[in-house]
């Protein structure tokens, strides 16, 4: 994978940054998440014509062949912004798949769509229980060679009402497997899930007896490439998010005003201000260094990105609800940003399991 310098990651985060500066504005924001889709098409358009909905996918197949630091950068804008958009679902959980799976007909087949944007791609691999784990898998195959009938349920499919392209993850005997899924083939049914955050789509998908294309490879050594470079993502996200919240907390604290004295002048605002600051700054770097060592294929990789994953939830939860508190009552109602922010953070800590599972995964690849 090609690999940016440092003066090339700025250029590319600012590049991306400026698009979201003008196109992912708080009312834009509102505007694409009261949508059924929840998302912008045109704004998607625009991302994949810069090379962001294949990203990560190599330039043999229409992407642009970067890596997970070269992600991280990106969704740091991302999530400073509140993107709308299947970046997560598409761009990175199924391309990734795809990717590591090493079925040269399926990539040739749906890379390309996937980076030019015309295609959304999702993975489905856990079931109602959300373990993200070989045994929440609670699809079932049967049939031979490429052809199967899939039955079950998947459950918590990011995007899974606006896929073009499934991937399924099911019990193929005593295997898992990978299976392309038309979305619109009888016996697949689509259901949106209620979601905290009203920016995240989320589906259940019930599978009854539908087609499916298996595809080579091992099923869950792809499917954990996948999660660990979309948890790097996420952590980017969160990273961003809580980057962008402590910088208009801090803008409110300087310019509100209270018995003739800016806010932040006051010793109780100073400190949260100061733990804020300290927690994004915090998130920032532990979602790079999850980045890096992953992109170098290092030995404690898996240790780097499972810190990242809960240092930054809970960074960006912590962040998000002290600002909450610094505005005071304006924070609360519905017209305010902070709300929005605070919502994304809870629900992006819960997307791929809890902070806790994270810091026992922390602990194993540790060795404790």
């Amino acid at each position: 994978m090609a690999t940016l310098s440092a003066e090339e990651r700025t250029a590319l985060q600012d590049a991306v940054g400026r698009l979201l500066g003008d196109r992912s504005t708080e009312a834009d924001v509102r505007r694409a998440m009261d949508t059924p889709a929840g998302y912008d098409p045109g704004l998607w358009a625009e991302l994949a014509e810069m090379g962001i909905a294949g990203l990560v996918i190599d330039p043999e197949f229409g992407g642009s062949g970067a890596g997970a630091v070269e992600l991280e950068t990106v969704m740091e804008a991302a999530g400073a912004a509140l993107l709308c958009a299947p970046l997560l679902a598409s761009g990175v959980l199924a391309a990734e798949l795809l990717r590591t799976l090493g079925d040269e007909a399926a990539k040739s087949r749906l890379l390309p769509r996937i980076a030019d944007g015309t295609a959304i791609a999702t993975v489905a691999l856990t079931g109602d229980a959300g373990t993200w784990a070989p045994e929440g898998v609670s699809v079932t195959a049967s049939g031979t060679g490429d052809r199967a009938t899939l039955t079950g349920v998947a459950s918590f499919v990011l995007h899974g009402q606006n896929a073009d392209i499934l991937l399924v993850l099911a019990g193929d005997g005593e295997t898992l497997a990978v299976f392309e899924v038309d979305p619109k083939s009888p016996g697949v049914g689509i259901a949106p899930l209620p979601t905290f955050d009203h920016t995240l789509r989320l589906a259940r998908i019930t599978l009854e007896s539908a087609p499916g294309r298996r595809l080579s490879g091992g099923a869950w050594p792809a499917a954990e490439a996948a999660m660990r470079l979309a948890l790097v993502a996420l952590a980017g996200e969160q990273a961003g998010g809580a980057k962008r919240v402590v910088d208009f907390t801090v803008d409110y604290a300087r310019g509100r005003f209270q018995f003739g004295r800016a806010i932040g002048s006051f010793q109780a605002v100073k400190h949260m201000a100061a733990d804020i600051l300290l927690e994004a700054e915090s998130a920032v770097s532990a979602a790079r260094n999850a980045a890096a060592r992953l992109a170098e294929g290092a030995a404690d990789a898996d240790a780097a990105v499972s810190l990242a994953a809960f240092a930054c939830a809970d960074a960006f939860t912590q962040v998000t609800a002290t600002a909450i508190q610094m505005h005071g009552g304006i924070a609360f109602t519905w017209s305010h940003p902070a709300h929005l922010y605070l919502r994304r953070a809870r629900a992006d800590a819960q997307l791929f399991g809890a902070p806790a599972v994270h810091r026992e995964r922390y602990l194993q690849a540790l060795g404790a």
